[in-house]
């Protein structure tokens, strides 16, 4: 009893003494001191903050609401929904960044490592060659972290690497790519969206994707959302969020799937910097239709939901069956290699040539054989003609003066040949003259 007394006589004491900390605070410069929230008084402005205030309560309660939602719906999205990476500097930045990039990874996947891509005229002709407003989307295994821009850079032309305005947009988590302001400035200029993990299908990011989409831009996308948590040994399912990407443009687009293995030797789990010396092998496939999902919504009138999901299913099951190819050509490949490998072969140069034909196969890069000059060279030699015009003239100067030689090849004559024959005339002309 006494000591419960002294607790009530000593919380009496406490405020007493803030009571008078309060009287003397507003007598000396006379505020009124709330024991409480500080409570608004009516003024001119009072009932236009209220509604401010219940706006940005309503506003709060959509985002945080939505994205768990179990109602689907189509969202309209506008094309021009992203303004600033619409103007001006924006561009000047992308046109930049994003062929500097492309051509280091370029270089870096066929100079420093080996390249096997099966049915990339699958790809190149989905690129180049499709209607100009028609959408396009790519989708992928997600093996390691540097898979975009990497096997992308691999497989694409060159002459789509030095058109920024071509080149894919593609989404990254905003706890990975935009830590900062400095990551954040990179990733915009490399042609990046940001995206939220949690934030639903129907998050401002997403809509920024559909904008580019409706603009006819092409897209890749990872449908799994993650990488995969076993090296590119297995895939996961594809996420609902692809699903929407292709039902709510305004055109459906171009879906081309493709996958590849060999990126979690160039870059393992934990690595910070690729390494060199690897394989990737690449299969394109034959792009995606949905037809029959847009007929069957016309006339059963099925959830949205279920549509996302039917498109997201259709994607990871062609994913599934691109990944069981390429992992069985990737082990041919290395079977065939080491056999090469072999000191005694009963087997011609011819026969190997015609068994390396059988194989629908567009090879790109250099093998591991030889120091960093060779490799060098072979690279150099096995890019786009673009680069090289040598090619370019030597096919037609030996069509206009030898058909016989336009069988030949220019590794053997030579490059400085090649420029000297077509030079030699022009310098006889200008000394006769």
């Amino acid at each position: 009893m006494v000591s419960g007394r002294w607790i009530e006589t000593g919380a009496d004491l406490w405020k007493d003494k803030a009571r008078s900390l309060q009287l003397q605070l507003r007598d000396r410069f006379r505020v009124a001191v709330d024991q409480h929230r500080r409570r608004p008084k009516l003024s001119e402005g009072y009932f236009a903050t209220t509604v401010q205030r219940w706006a940005q309560r309503f506003s709060d309660f959509r985002q945080e609401s939505l994205h768990s939602s179990p109602t689907f719906y189509r969202k309209r999205v506008s094309k021009h929904i992203d303004q600033e990476a619409d103007s001006i500097l924006e561009r000047m930045l992308q046109a930049v960044a994003v062929p500097l990039l492309g051509n280091v990874c370029h270089v870096f996947m066929h100079g420093f490592n080996q390249v096997q891509i099966y049915g990339a005229e699958k790809l190149h002709q989905a690129v180049l060659n499709r209607p100009g407003d028609k959408p396009l989307i790519t989708v992928s295994n997600h093996v390691a972290s540097m898979d975009d821009p990497l096997v992308l850079a691999a497989v694409l032309p060159r002459s789509v690497i030095f058109d920024a305005q071509a080149l894919r947009w593609t989404l990254c988590a905003t706890d990975r790519c935009f830590r900062n302001p400095a990551t954040t400035a990179f990733f915009k200029s490399v042609k990046v969206l940001p995206v939220s993990r949690g934030d639903g299908i129907y998050q401002k990011g997403m809509d920024m994707a559909i904008s580019k989409l409706n603009r006819g831009g092409w897209v890749h996308i990872f449908p799994e959302g993650s990488r995969s948590r076993d090296g590119g040994k297995t895939m996961g399912n594809a996420k609902r969020g692809i699903g929407r990407l292709v039902l709510d443009a305004d055109r459906v687009p171009m879906v081309v799937p493709f996958v590849h293995t060999g990126m979690q030797e160039i870059m393992p789990i934990g690595a910070k910097f690729p390494r060199i010396g690897k394989t990737v092998t690449v299969l394109v496939g034959d792009p995606i239709v949905f037809d029959d999902l847009l007929e069957v919504e016309g006339k059963h009138h099925i959830s949205r939901g279920k549509l996302y999901d039917a498109v997201s299913a259709r994607i990871g099951d062609r994913l599934h069956k691109l990944k069981a190819q390429v992992d069985r050509l990737a082990a041919k490949q290395s079977l065939s290699q080491v056999s090469s490998l072999e000191p005694h072969s009963n087997a011609t140069s011819d026969e190997r040539e015609d068994d390396t034909n059988q194989v629908p196969c567009f090879r790109m890069g250099v093998s591991g054989n030889g120091g960093f000059g060779s490799r060098i060279k072979s690279y150099m030699d096995s890019i786009d003609p673009t680069l090289f015009s040598a090619r370019g003239l030597f096919v037609k100067h030996s069509a206009n003066t030898n058909p016989n030689r336009y069988t030949q090849n220019i590794h053997d004559i030579g490059q400085v040949r090649v420029w000297r024959d077509f030079l030699r005339p022009n310098c006889e002309l200008n000394y006769s003259a």
